[in-house]
């Protein structure tokens, strides 16, 4: 298979379970584009959520953010794509979401923002301390979500519910997109629920990514570990499912690769580059 480029996730995909990029990883993802192979982090996070490390890897030019929602060429700065959710969208979203035992924020232009009374007990739902970390250094808290998104009036990147009862959580997953159809519910933790316009996907993004290179998708590895990446799994030539993900994404995936722990994404290069 000539691969020309290479996507991954970061959460549970490329990075170990304490948010480090393993070494082994970053020597294979270096050899791949000293290959001539193209880097492309696909994440739920924003780019200010990359890692500097990961920015700094030579052939790492476009970045596919928030789910799909933002792809972004770093080297001409240049916004490449957006699909985002319309404001009175998310209003509705927030009513549905204050009915429910859970917390919740939104990226809007680039950044995180959370009600304070929220953010003040997000401990209580986020039980990862390096998610935590990231959750307190991307968002500004403000008095209330719904009156900033109100004033501010402009298109939102994605929503986000933490939960602590998983049962309802599992519910919402399947309930969200029947009541509200214009957008896409998916997951990368295993106790959060990411809301995107329905156009907005990993796999759509990469789609448009790969045509605007002039590139196969057959001519793509993808990896990933959660529900948020299983249509870029499915639409990338070669799709690669971490140890450790979701049984829905290793049905759908080529390959089963190690746990992300392990430097799956490193063997997943050198098996099928031949580096």
């Amino acid at each position: 298979m000539n691969i020309k480029l290479i996507a991954f996730d970061l959460d549970g995909t490329l990075l170990d379970d304490g948010k480090k990029l393993p070494e082994e990883n970053l020597r294979a993802l270096t050899a791949a584009a000293q290959a001539g192979a193209l880097l492309v982090p696909a994440t739920g996070r924003l780019y200010a959520g990359i890692p500097e490390e990961i920015r700094r890897l030579p052939g790492c030019r476009y970045f596919i953010t928030v789910n799909g929602a933002y792809t972004y060429d770093s080297a001409e700065d240049t916004v490449l794509d957006r699909a985002e959710l319309a404001p009175e969208l998310c209003l509705r979203l927030i009513e549905h979401m204050d009915s429910l035992p859970v917390i919740y924020d939104c990226y809007q232009d680039n950044w995180g923002y959370i009600s304070r009374s929220m953010y003040e007990i997000a401990a209580e739902y986020i039980p990862d301390p390096g998610i935590m970390k990231m959750m307190r250094e991307l968002r500004t808290p403000v008095d209330s979500l719904e009156e900033t998104l109100r004033q501010r009036w402009r298109p939102v990147q994605k929503m986000q519910m933490h939960f602590k009862d998983m049962a309802l959580r599992q519910q919402e997953l399947q309930l969200l997109p029947r009541l509200f159809p214009d957008t896409a519910a998916s997951s990368s933790l295993p106790w959060n629920i990411e809301i995107n316009s329905a156009a907005a996907s990993k796999g759509q993004a990469l789609k448009k990514l790969c045509t605007r290179l002039g590139l196969d998708l057959g001519q793509v590895l993808a990896f990933g570990d959660g529900s948020n990446d299983l249509d870029m799994i499915q639409n990338a030539g070669l799709g690669a499912a971490m140890g450790n993900a979701a049984e829905q994404l290793k049905a759908a995936a080529d390959w089963v690769a190690p746990r992300n722990g392990e430097s799956g994404v490193a063997a997943g290069i050198y098996k099928f580059m031949k580096l």
